[in-house]
């Protein structure tokens, strides 16, 4: 199995900074990359990353602020211009057709690829594949913004002392998984549910509905936590998150990985968005996103 990591392009909110690049996330699974929020540099730092553009089969923007979408026009070029030899399907908000179109078109290129515009207009599946659903849910933004979540489809866990309390061993195993019933035993005899991995990303917002929602069992959540709690009125204000209310959200969908990232130029000490997260009572894994981190989904 392809690695499953979240490989981190930038992390500042509406500038970059000498130490911050714009928004831009990349999640590999199974072979294939979903870029998320593509802002300005994202190229640049995907070179930095060992990211290329074959590497991409969707791109996900949550909204038309600048930090997460002013890399669209550079990326989408640079997948043309490197003859990307499969389809990519873009989504992004409905209402901001125009924005992507312009985006798309920013500048002369020839279009070598074909580039699916899959805008997203409600909460639901976006996309069904072997590997994943693609879902949305509506955020909370003064434009409007959308989250993402990946969702593996369960599979079974082989349990090896059942297997042996029916006698089934070498070949039978295989044959047995392909065919669901081997000599009257049945494939849910001697496994269990092994529930699929989850992945969710969300970006501006205030609290809502549908930060739970995309957080709720996340195997790994990327989320914004542009202030720290002693400005939470300016986050609420323009419609952000700080780090012990994302840590809250975490804390109570039970995830297992959670990702602090797109942080204000004002605060010059990362440390103190994991106190304010830990404060807050999450206590499972927690990453403060940096520039080209590499972060594994957790494992089943």
């Amino acid at each position: 199995m392809s690695a499953r990591e979240l490989v981190v392009l930038g992390t500042a909110s509406q500038v970059p900074t000498r130490h911050r690049n714009h928004n831009g996330y990349l999640l590999r699974w199974d072979g294939q990359g979903i870029l998320f929020d593509p802002g300005e540099g994202t190229q640049r730092q995907m070179l930095r990353a060992g990211v290329a553009a074959h590497d991409l089969n969707r791109i996900c923007v949550t909204h038309f602020h600048g930090d997460h979408s002013l890399g669209l026009a550079g990326v989408i070029q640079r997948i043309n211009l490197d003859r990307v030899p499969h389809p990519v399907t873009a989504h992004y908000p409905a209402s901001g057709q125009r924005y992507f179109e312009r985006l798309r078109y920013a500048t002369a290129y020839h279009e070598t690829v074909s580039l699916t515009e899959a805008p997203v207009a409600a909460d639901g599946p976006l996309a069904v594949t072997d590997a994943y659903t693609l879902e949305a849910a509506l955020l909370s933004h003064p434009v409007e913004s959308y989250g993402y979540r990946l969702v593996e489809p369960d599979g079974r866990r082989i349990l090896p002392e059942r297997l042996a309390a029916h006698g089934i061993a070498g070949p039978g195993v295989g044959r047995l998984q392909r065919e669901g019933v081997l000599d009257g035993v049945t494939l849910e005899e001697v496994s269990e549910v092994r529930r699929g991995q989850r992945v969710a990303f969300v970006m501006d917002t205030r609290l809502c509905d549908g930060v739970h929602a995309l957080a709720d069992g996340a195997d790994l959540l990327v989320i914004e936590s542009t202030f720290l709690d002693e400005d939470v009125r300016l986050a609420t204000d323009h419609g952000h998150l700080t780090a012990g209310q994302a840590a809250a959200v975490a804390r109570d969908a039970g995830v297992r990985h959670l990702v602090l990232t797109h942080f204000s130029q004002r605060y010059a000490d990362p440390a103190e968005f994991e106190r304010q997260a830990r404060a807050a009572g999450f206590a499972g894994e927690l990453s403060i996103a940096q520039d080209l981190m590499r972060v594994p989904v957790p494992k089943r």
